[in-house]
């Protein structure tokens, strides 16, 4: 995915549209949210899924956000969408210190 040409990442917001993870504005009605896109890499989409289900069990501070959110009434699958992209967020800047390392790969 990212290996092929790591040249075409050059935002975070090119990196979580990749992975599927950028939010998609939609309306029903008067109602406006926003959704994950149904495009991009599945297999970067389902690796940033085990990540935030992951914390969602064992780490405290998502656990923490999570029932913040809820008692803001957002939805699961709200709060998922975000965590996906905070994800996302963090995963690029983890692979930018090891392009930046490692620059043939």
């Amino acid at each position: 995915m990212v290996g092929d040409n790591p040249e075409r990442l050059d935002s975070e917001a090119s990196f979580a549209a990749l992975c599927g993870v950028s939010p998609v504005e939609r309306s029903s009605g008067r109602r406006q949210y926003r959704r994950l896109n149904r495009g991009g890499d599945r297999q970067a989409n389902a690796a940033l899924h085990r990540i935030v289900f992951t914390r969602l069990r064992v780490d405290p501070r998502t656990q923490n956000y999570y029932e913040r959110r809820i008692k803001e009434g957002k939805t699961r699958r709200e709060i998922v969408r975000c965590l996906k992209r905070y994800a996302a967020r963090e995963v690029f800047h983890l692979l930018g210190q090891l392009l930046r390392r490692c620059p043939t790969w």
